[in-house]
């Protein structure tokens, strides 16, 4: 659990959509259906509101990584919290079918940590899919309700069982056992991540010892003296191995030997490296606020074969990568996710009658200037409108990921979109002619279609246009 714009029409054209997800399901399965070609990392960023929502990023290798949706958010919880983190994704065996289960957490957002641990939501929050690009509205699930004094649910993973024929879900609660209070693992089996099976009991440590991140990899036969191999964070890393989910687990070691314990990185993340016999153990540097740190071993299930990756082997990306989860895509998926997804080329929009200057954000109210520093303060990613992506765009902040041109009050900000209504209506505009220049570009109001961005004493606001000079402060070119 991690603490711690040139022609409107041809640019609106190039402007992808949105929303998607990823795996720790057995890969193994879904290899029979299509190899693997790619890589999708859900993850979280950090204590904000946009920070604890789902980020993903992709690879082509497993460890040179790039932001999707230009580093902001791609699905917002509106249920509980309103906030999610360590996010996990299930793909069915047959690879028809995905699952991304969260955290209900947000720190930061009318809770702090004391009322997380002992306090907070019992719930987990879930999306489906059948696609991993459109997704159902979530939905929470109470998994701590009928944990006796079950006081949050944190950090859910879930993996098909095929002895039992539906899925192993296991997440952290922290509860009381024989007069002891700390966070314990315990899991249900589900087959829809509607209902489950009375909690139980899976992995407790001894003492006062709290565990709170683990994540199960499978194997394929011939590596290793398991089938499944676990990492958990409970003081140390600890690696166990076992041949059945609910069996025996046996403890093979730990990662001190390399310099990594609980007090360092916790929300260990597997992925199988495709093209060859090698496992990426990421460990969350929650400790230092570093983000992931990919660990490499070509046998999870012993120890003293894990090695960190060396420096410039691995790119993490722009936004900083916090417990999360891997999918290993195969071709179809990966097309399916890029193609909605993809990063869009930054822009800067320029004044027609002041063309030195450019709009920009300082302090977060925005205005034009000419020789702006730094320069992503007048950088913005043109996506398709929050409110309507058909004709219409919204402006996203490059140095802000998830910070958007909004107007309140007609004013014009960047803020963080809150996943309101009224949020994405207010930032949303529609590209037409420019008013002064038709081979220039006005921004007409999506929700006051009477009003156009414009400028007014180099401050941008939402106005009605009706003078030539209004048509001239309204009119800008998007410029890259």
């Amino acid at each position: 659990m991690s603490r711690a714009v040139t022609r409107c029409g041809a640019l609106v054209a190039t402007v992808l959509l949105l929303l998607t997800s990823w795996s720790v399901a057995a890969p193994t399965r879904a290899l029979a259906l299509d190899p693997f070609t790619g890589y999708l990392m859900a993850h979280f960023t950090g204590e904000s509101a946009t920070g604890q929502q789902i980020h993903l990023a992709h690879s082509p290798d497993g460890l040179t990584w790039t932001d999707l949706a230009n580093g902001g958010p791609v699905l917002r919880s509106t249920v509980g919290t309103r906030g999610v983190r360590d996010p996990a994704l299930v793909r069915s065996p047959a690879g028809d079918r995905y699952w991304l289960l969260a955290t209900d957490l947000c720190i930061g957002c009318g809770q702090n940590w004391q009322d997380a641990q002992y306090n907070g939501s019992r719930n987990l929050v879930v999306w489906e899919s059948t696609d991993l690009v459109t997704w159902s509205a979530p939905w929470l699930l109470n998994v701590a309700g009928a944990i006796p004094d079950g006081r949050n649910a944190w950090a859910p993973e879930a993996i098909w069982n095929p002895a039992s024929n539906d899925y192993h879900l296991y997440w952290a609660t922290n509860a009381t056992v024989n007069g002891v209070l700390k966070h314990r693992v315990y899991a249900a089996r589900t087959t829809n991540f509607r209902s489950i099976t009375t909690p139980q009991l899976y992995i407790d440590r001894a003492g006062a010892q709290d565990i709170i991140d683990t994540q199960i990899v499978e194997l394929p036969a011939g590596v290793g003296s398991h089938r499944y191999v676990r990492a958990s964070r409970d003081g140390q890393i600890t690696i166990e191995g076992s041949n059945s989910l609910l069996g025996t687990w046996t403890h093979l070691g730990n990662l001190s030997g390399i310099g990594l314990t609980g007090a360092q990185v916790e929300g260990p993340m597997w992925t199988k490296i495709n093209t060859r016999n090698e496992w990426v153990l990421y460990l969350d540097q929650y400790a230092s606020g570093r983000g992931y740190l990919p660990v490499l071993t070509t046998n999870p299930s012993s120890p003293a074969g894990y090695r960190t990756a060396g420096a410039g082997s691995y790119h993490l990306g722009g936004t900083k990568k916090r417990h999360g989860a891997i999918l290993n895509l195969t071709g179809a998926e990966q097309e399916r996710v890029l193609a909605r997804w993809r990063s869009t080329a930054p822009n800067r929009i320029q004044s027609y009658n002041h063309q030195d200057r450019y709009v920009r954000h300082v302090d977060f109210d925005v205005r034009i200037d000419a020789n702006v520093s730094p320069l992503a303060d007048s950088q913005f990613r043109l996506v398709p409108g929050l409110a309507n992506g058909s004709g219409h765009v919204s402006f996203q902040s490059v140095n802000y990921p998830g910070h958007y041109l909004r107007h309140y009050g007609f004013d014009l900000r960047l803020e963080a979109h809150d996943g309101t209504a009224t949020f994405a209506a207010d930032a949303t505009f529609r590209p037409v002619a420019g008013l002064a220049s038709a081979s220039w570009t006005s921004f007409q109001s999506y929700n006051y279609p009477d009003r156009y961005l414009r400028h007014d004493n180099y401050l941008l606001r939402l106005d009605p246009i009706g003078d030539a000079q209004g048509r001239s402060d309204a009119t800008f070119r998007l410029t890259s």
